[in-house]
């Protein structure tokens, strides 16, 4: 499909939808633009902890929070106006994976956000210097998770600053699936296919971290500023785990079957279970026949105990991935004794000779992990598992591992593959996304 045609289509969906406030197809209406039917009100509160009171507690809970939203959230010519103070409007039905539109309009020194299926949050600014939150980041614009962690941490900050002036509606287009949200702002996506942390888990490390609820309610969160919110609209999909095809904009490069769009080492390497794996005592680099120059690639690998492989980042089609192209990333049971004396920058994940990444975040030889890494110029970040355990510019490094020269650091465009060390590492669900 011609995505200049998709997007001309979206667009005109929004011109519609903004300016006539008709359902768009396949949605439903979260507000009936009359009164605050299909909604109560609650707080920054664990869901799953008022989802497990009695009949009796929870119908006290409802009542007392009808009694406030009444207070302080009003209709006014069609729009749900707050405030700035009293509970969260939140919709009396929860939701799993969903696509969600609407639009608002803030004051000065407004501060809000959308709490995901009861999670913080897609954040609201003011975006001014005048709105006193610029020490908090709102400079940066709105539209991120923002309670994903500090800056840097994957979808924290927005993309670009996408809002618009005070006194203009501002709209959203937000995609929930699993835990993975993308968010566009006034037509310009500000969240790329990121991690949402579960807030009510979030001091746990990634691989034991609780998973998000699989369902939960959409809350229009009030924070000290008057806002007016209209044209909630929500298409829901299935709740079951979804195939990473799903993922907005991501596509196969390896069909399960057979190794077509791929070229190097390949005698060397098998086919198992719809996964690429490496034949034991065999190596070599097998990579994508196509050339990239910044993307993300989301992939499940498996490693046996002791295993050894990498993935090759815009490889030349010759040489040594970890040298001679861009970076080699490091797949590698690390908790094997056999590695016990590595140097740090041979760790899983690491730019191979150059950077660390974290540790602590692999699963146990012989279970998928879940990689996503993504590469922009000369900076490159791995999240493993959830977990951002690697994020570097590459461009910045004055040194490396043996005094050894990486060539390749330089490169601005290359082939995807895998470095293959003589182990049994298998790769599936391989998707990647281009990026302009």
């Amino acid at each position: 499909m011609n995505r200049k045609i998709t997007f001309l289509s979206f667009l005109m969906s929004w011109a519609s939808v903004c300016h006539y406030g008709s359902t768009p197809s396949g949605f439903v209406s979260l507000f009936n633009g009359i009164n605050l039917d299909g909604w109560w009100g609650a707080k920054t509160e664990n869901p799953e902890k008022w989802m497990t009171l009695s009949t009796e507690e929870f119908r006290e809970k409802y009542k007392s929070s009808k009694e406030n939203i009444i207070q302080h959230w009003s209709v006014v010519n069609g729009e749900l106006v707050n405030d700035g103070s009293g509970l969260y409007l939140t919709t009396q039905k929860n939701y799993g994976n969903f696509e969600l539109r609407l639009e608002y309009k803030t004051v000065a020194g407004a501060d809000s956000g959308i709490y995901l299926r009861g999670v913080p949050q897609i954040q609201i600014w003011d975006t001014t210097k005048a709105g006193n939150k610029w020490k908090l980041g709102a400079e940066k614009g709105s539209g991120g998770l923002w309670n994903n962690g500090p800056t840097g941490t994957p979808g924290r900050d927005p993309l670009v600053h996408a809002d618009y002036p005070f006194g203009q509606w501002n709209h959203f287009r937000i995609l929930m699936i699993d835990s993975r949200v993308t968010v566009y702002l006034n037509e310009k996506l500000v969240v790329d296919n990121e991690i949402l942390t579960n807030y009510w888990d979030r001091k746990t490390p990634a691989p034991k971290r609780k998973p998000l609820i699989k369902k939960g309610p959409i809350q229009l969160q009030t924070h000290g500023g008057m806002i007016r919110w209209r044209n909630l609209f929500i298409k829901e999909f299935p709740t079951k785990s979804q195939d990473p095809s799903n993922a907005d904009g991501y596509v196969p490069i390896f069909n399960g079957k057979d190794f077509s769009g791929w070229t190097g080492s390949i005698s060397n390497y098998q086919i198992v279970d719809n996964a690429i794996q490496c034949k034991k005592g065999k190596g070599g680099t097998i990579f994508t026949k196509k050339k990239y120059q910044d993307f993300s690639v989301m992939l499940n690998f498996m490693l046996p105990e002791g295993g050894n492989n990498g993935l090759a980042i815009r490889y030349p089609g010759k040489g040594n991935a970890a040298y001679h192209g861009m970076c080699e990333l490091q797949i590698l049971d690390n908790n094997h004794p056999r590695y016990a004396t590595l140097d740090p920058r041979q760790y899983h994940g690491s730019a191979y000779g150059m950077v660390p990444a974290k540790r602590g975040f692999l699963k146990n030889s012989g279970e998928w992990n879940s990689q996503l890494v993504t590469v922009k110029g000369s900076r490159i970040n791995v999240i493993l598992n959830d977990e951002l355990i690697l994020d570097a510019d590459l461009s910045k490094v004055e040194s490396s591992m043996g005094n050894k020269s990486h060539p390749g650091v330089t490169l601005l465009e290359g082939h995807f593959g895998f470095a293959g060390h003589k182990d049994q590492v298998a790769f599936r669900n391989i998707r990647i996304k281009e990026h302009d």
